[in-house]
């Protein structure tokens, strides 16, 4: 249960931080391009590899608590585009760098399908 707990109260503080952001873009730039959702991508990428980093160099297990917390919870509710990046990454530090183009190509191209799907199927609805 512990763990669930983390992830959550983690996922909140994320979550509220990048509707801070988002509220910070929209007053500072307007509405002309997603310069909230764009921020938060970058800045949760840069966040997520300054985290594994640490972790990886200060915890031998990696600090399971802590990345529940911070990787799963607060970076998660912030922007999955950070763990989507650590995954890609990941891939290609482990020699695989064509499944890491696949992944990064097929996660893009396929969540905008879906995206797409979704709202054909809702204005179907209507």
């Amino acid at each position: 249960m512990k763990p669930l707990v983390l992830v959550m109260i983690g996922g909140g503080l994320g979550a509220g931080a990048r509707h801070l952001v988002n509220l910070a873009a929209l007053r500072v730039f307007g509405v002309s391009f997603p310069w909230g959702t764009f921020a938060v991508n970058v800045i949760g990428s840069f966040l997520m590899g300054l985290l594994a980093g640490w972790l990886a160099l200060k915890f031998e297990g990696g600090g399971a608590n802590i990345r529940l917390f911070l990787a799963t919870g607060v970076l998660g509710g912030f922007t999955t585009f950070s763990a989507f990046s650590l995954d890609a990454t990941a891939l290609w530090d482990s020699g695989q760098p064509q499944l890491a183009a696949a992944y990064v190509m097929g996660s893009v191209v396929l969540a905008l399908v879906a995206l797409v799907a979704g709202l054909a199927l809702a204005r179907s609805l209507t």
